[in-house]
């Protein structure tokens, strides 16, 4: 199987659907002439034209509008908002139109928009810009969240998403953009389906159980402990809102030790609704010790690169917290 970028795997998906379906448009700033701001659509303006790929005004909030709007009359609208910080401009259009439509109309309409929006800290963008915000959407009834790991999950996971009848929350790590996995072939098409976690390390010993950027961090040490001989599961939930339950459920009563690894800050953030999962089922029986959470530190993200590598959860903090649980 060939092996591509995330970022090229996003722009697949988004292409080879736009071919199919002439609903499908993409806007944002900056996706059409320049190609966005971490080049996923670059070439989809040349392709498609400035009718399908529009570059908007600065205004998150138009943006959702205009994407709510578009969406609730009959096209298929991918968003791209620069930074999910600013996600916060778009709260409105988003959470109190689009989430709601289908439930205010008893199911008779439809927003089947994707909010396409670069997450989190990595690249020294300081405070404002490298926000982890899932927990904020994940409480929202009606929104989906995805947040993919690899590119093949990119891939298959935007392609369900364009066509979910509900707006979706798609959060890319702007980390794992130029990272590179294996592929299908184009015209092997697939699809994934949300709502489906992913074994992406099977183990007996202890599960980890994480989510986007740091699913590879934590394989990375699983295979460090596995030369210790000890036999980590890495379960990688890919989209919180659906959750799969059963899978992490499954991953627990196996292995009996759990620790819940996420980027964003620890207070308040979705690895908690993980733990509460397992706390609130049969698995709670099957624990040799405490679920531990390991988040991010309760602060804004620092510009300087030292300080902002320490306040997401690093491999030898992912280390020492499994350490602590064997």
């Amino acid at each position: 199987m060939r092996e591509i970028t995330y970022a090229e795997a996003l722009k697949e998906a988004m292409c080879e659907e736009m071919r199919k379906d002439r609903r499908i448009i993409l806007f944002g700033e900056d996706v059409g002439v320049y190609g966005g701001a971490f080049g996923v659509s670059r070439g989809m303006f040349e392709e498609f034209g400035e009718e399908r790929v529009r570059d908007t005004p600065i205004s998150e909030l138009a943006i959702t509008g205009c994407a709510v709007g578009a969406a609730m009359t009959g096209l298929l609208p991918i968003v791209e908002i620069m930074f999910s910080d600013f996600i916060t401009l778009a709260m409105e259009p988003l959470l109190n139109q689009g989430a709601k439509n289908r439930f205010q109309f008893g199911g008779q309409g439809s927003v089947p928009m994707v909010l396409r929006t670069p997450a989190g800290s990595g690249t020294g963008a300081a405070e404002q810009h490298s926000q982890s915000p899932e927990a904020w959407i994940a409480n929202v009834p009606g929104l989906k969240v995805v947040v993919p790991s690899t590119p093949y999950d990119a891939k298959g996971l935007l392609k369900a998403s364009i066509y979910d009848p509900n707006p979706v929350v798609f959060l890319e790590q702007k980390l794992l953009y130029r990272t590179k996995g294996p592929v299908p072939e184009p015209d092997e098409d697939y699809i994934i389906p949300l709502g489906k976690a992913d074994v992406k390390r099977p183990g007996t010993d202890i599960s980890v159980i994480t989510y986007g950027r740091m699913v590879p961090r934590c394989l990375k040490v699983a295979d460090e402990f596995a030369k210790k001989g000890v036999d980590v599961e890495v379960v990688d939930i890919r989209t919180l809102v659906p959750l799969d339950r059963e899978t992490i459920i499954a991953s627990a009563k196996k292995t009996g030790k759990v620790l819940v690894v996420y980027e964003a800050p620890q207070t308040g953030g979705f690895g908690g609704e993980i733990v509460g999962v397992i706390a609130d089922s049969d698995a709670f029986f099957y624990l040799d010790a405490p679920i531990k959470r390991l988040g991010g530190l309760d602060t804004p993200i620092p510009y300087n690169p030292r300080l902002e590598a320490q306040v997401v959860p690093t491999e030898e903090k992912i280390s020492a917290a499994l350490e602590s649980l064997l």
